[in-house]
């Protein structure tokens, strides 16, 4: 029973919200989800969010899971090179993964468009928790990873997760157990990536808004274990992006570590061209280390 599910579940995306999206208002008729294929699959337009399974091969599972997040400036999503590259990297030593296809924060599909992405990164690790059972998952080990602006949702869902936005009658927790970023958004003060900025709360924003989504500021000593990894000359989103969430961290006695490349720009997915050293090894002896393995 189990392995038939594990088959029929392998790679087939599932409804975040099979019983309707929350925060959704009728999308007009160009509204329209759009998949451009490169070297990427960059996706646009989501409207229905989903959450797609990766397991490991059978019998090496370990019981961990991660929730992966694409970036994309909040306009459009990477999904294979921030997405089901990663997945895969992940499943080579025994993590389940899920990748999120999340809404794109838009006044024409969302009555408030600054909580819907984090709706549905609360709704993707809900699901994981609550089917844990049925998908060979400890929840207790479920963590997730963020790149660049998919970085600023995992880092809101990291501390913003005390505050349910999304039906929750069981009270299942959607506090990831750890949280891995990748030359993530985290302020929207001065060293800000303005284009996410603007997509997530507009041009205008108020003082509390920037407040609430500079996560740099929302850091607790219950804010989950941490692993950053950033490139110095990233000019889309600068490296002190992931110093001040470091800082933070340090100060609220969190557990993080962080790894800053001499090179390597911004969004270069799995692999940095620019270096020998792959991240992902740090990260498995990281979650190893921390006994999330």
């Amino acid at each position: 029973m189990g392995s038939a599910l594990f088959t029929r579940a392998q790679e087939k995306p599932m409804p975040l919200y099979p019983n309707g999206v929350p925060n959704a208002k009728p999308a007009p008729s160009s509204y329209i989800e759009k998949m451009e294929k490169t070297d990427d699959e960059w996706v646009t337009m989501v409207s229905q969010p989903t959450l797609t399974p990766f397991f490991p091969a059978k019998g090496t599972a370990n019981g961990s899971a991660i929730v992966i997040f694409p970036g994309g400036g909040y306009g459009g999503l990477s999904m294979d090179k921030e997405g089901y590259r990663v997945a895969k990297a992940f499943n080579s030593f025994g993590v389940t993964a899920f990748v999120v296809k999340y809404r794109l924060p838009s006044d024409d599909i969302m009555i408030n468009k600054t909580i819907g992405p984090l709706q549905d990164a609360q709704q993707a690790v809900l699901m994981v928790r609550k089917h844990a059972a049925e998908w060979g998952i400890n929840p207790a080990k479920v963590g997730i990873i963020g790149f660049s602006a998919g970085g600023h949702l995992a880092s809101t869902e990291g501390t913003h997760f005390d505050k349910f936005l999304i039906d929750n009658k069981e009270n299942i927790s959607v506090r990831p157990d750890f949280m891995i970023l990748l030359y993530p958004v985290i302020t929207f003060g001065p060293m800000a990536h303005v284009g996410s900025r603007e997509n997530l709360i507009g041009k205008t924003p108020t003082n509390a808004q920037l407040e609430l989504y500079s996560n740099e500021k929302q850091v607790t000593a219950n804010t989950p274990p941490t692993l950053l990894v950033h490139a110095e000359d990233d000019n889309a989103v600068p490296v002190e992006n992931s110093l001040m969430f470091y800082d933070a961290l340090l100060k609220a006695k969190v557990k993080a570590e962080l790894h800053i490349f001499q090179e390597g720009g911004h969004g270069f997915g799995l692999n940095n061209p620019k270096s020998k050293d792959k991240w992902i090894d740090w990260c498995r002896n990281w979650l190893d280390e921390n006994g999330f393995l």
